[in-house]
């Protein structure tokens, strides 16, 4: 029997989520956090995200007004820059930021030895008015952002998602220490496409409201 194939990518999208939300039926989540949540899973085809994503108190209410108002997005990867939704965040006119690559970043990093996340993030901390961070790659980015913080630094969110196993959950678990808002997926999984697709929830939701 040929079974039949699905084309068009909306279709594929709805049908997509479908099996998500059938497949979550009967579980208890927070109908705020539900959407970030579905498209986790739907990136990644992974179920952990259901029980692993931290949400700080009002986070995605926070989220919502700081996309809605034009906030610059600071990426940790050229990779999760890529996968956050250009066309929705222009309607904000949120600014999308990564300097991982730039010249004056890797001559800081190498002089004082340090990665290029953390001199990174340190000129993002240059920037004026609301800063998200969507950190989906480096821990040390977290581990900078963190001592910042305690220095006084004060970031608008934070979405700290890196995948690995060297400083990664220990990192993660000293973001959500700090009163950033924040959104958080302990332990070990995440990645840039995690971090793009939390980023894409916030906007896919910001804009079905507006229309």
């Amino acid at each position: 029997m040929t079974v039949p194939h699905v084309f068009d990518p909306d279709e594929i999208e709805r049908r997509s989520f479908e099996i998500v939300t059938g497949l979550l039926d009967g579980h208890k989540y927070d109908a705020v956090n539900l959407p970030v949540i579905k498209r986790c899973i739907h990136t990644s085809a992974d179920f952990d995200y259901a029980e692993n994503l931290y949400f700080s108190p009002h986070v995605l209410e926070n989220f919502k007004a700081l996309f809605k108002n034009g906030c610059t997005l600071v990426t940790d990867t050229q990779m999760a820059k890529a996968g956050i939704d250009r066309r929705r965040a222009a309607t904000f006119g949120i600014q999308i930021e990564c300097y991982i690559a730039d010249e004056d970043v890797a001559a800081d990093a190498k002089k004082r030895g340090v990665t290029r996340a953390m001199a990174a993030v340190e000129k993002a901390m240059g920037l004026s008015g609301p800063v998200v961070f969507a950190v989906g790659n480096a821990p040390t980015a977290l581990i900078r952002l963190y001592d910042a913080i305690c220095g006084g630094y004060e970031p608008s969110g934070i979405i700290a998602v890196p995948v690995g196993f060297v400083n990664v959950t220990e990192s993660k678990e000293m973001i959500i220490k700090t009163p950033v808002p924040c959104i958080v997926a302990r332990g070990r999984k995440g990645g840039s496409t995690i971090a793009a697709a939390i980023c894409n929830a916030i906007l896919r939701e910001i804009c079905a409201v507006d229309g």
